[in-house]
């Protein structure tokens, strides 16, 4: 266990300065870059907090009427800034989704809050969300932005992944790095290089009584305000390195 734990806690030291070394939106070596800088391939426009297992009931002609409306909308709020290589969500409409599924991974992901009192997340396998949000906005006090972001906060209130381990945001304007590792239903997130939430159970939102769909989208989240992304890389983790891992690390 504390020999799995010491090459992790390596790997991570490692991979933040390897990807803060690496040409913007160039994966590093092991890893996918799921964004190119220049356009929005490989993702789609998915409707926000719609469960993965309803979606998983309709017919192929039900998926594919309402693809083409999710599609349509994501061409109204997301968008490239080519000259900065950053993907931009006006705040509005559909997340933004990768079209591949993914089962146990692992994900790297800048982002920039543009202006006070943002939302926004990043959806597993279509299941909300790592939290974002600006720690000093007034309206979501209560519901405990300043604690800071990087938690599961749709899990259920007695989960201790709800709330992040340690406050570790970088101030409104500037970039923060997400690194998310999933497996199974277990998560484990570092922002800006420390540990937020470390292997607790993504809670199903939609259905708490039903399990985590073993392949699902990543999502962008936003919602209300302007919110830019950059360096999305992903890394699949094979089963012999997902049986290996500790319940927590």
């Amino acid at each position: 266990m504390m020999g799995w734990m010491r090459t992790a806690l390596i790997g991570i030291v490692a991979m933040a300065a390897l990807a803060q070394a690496q040409p913007l939106n160039q994966p590093p070596a092991g890893f996918t870059a799921l964004f190119n800088g220049k356009d929005l391939t490989g993702w789609r426009g998915r409707q926000g907090t719609y469960s993965p297992h309803a979606e998983a009931l309709l017919s192929r002609d039900e998926v594919a009427a309402k693809q083409a409306q999710w599609s349509a909308d994501k061409e109204l709020h997301w968008r490239v800034d080519a000259a900065k290589g950053e993907i931009v969500s006006d705040g509005q409409g559909v997340h933004l989704a990768t079209v591949k599924d993914y089962g146990d991974f692992e994900l790297y992901v800048d982002w920039l809050m543009v202006s006070h009192n943002g939302d926004s997340g990043v959806y597993l396998r279509s299941y909300p969300q790592v939290q974002i949000w600006d720690v000093d906005n007034p309206r979501e006090v209560r519901n405990g932005a300043p604690r800071g972001s990087g938690a599961l906060w749709n899990d259920n209130a007695d989960n201790p992944g709800k709330w992040p381990l340690v406050k570790a945001d970088n101030p409104v304007g500037e970039w923060n790095t997400f690194r998310i590792r999933m497996i199974g239903s277990r998560v484990w997130v570092w922002l800006n290089g420390k540990a937020t939430v470390e292997g607790q159970v993504l809670d199903n939102y939609y259905n708490r009584a039903l399990p985590l769909v073993p392949k699902g989208a990543i999502e962008l989240q936003t919602h209300g305000s302007e919110i830019r992304f950059r360096n999305v890389y992903v890394r699949e983790i094979p089963a012999e390195e997902a049986k290996a891992a500790p319940a927590k690390q």
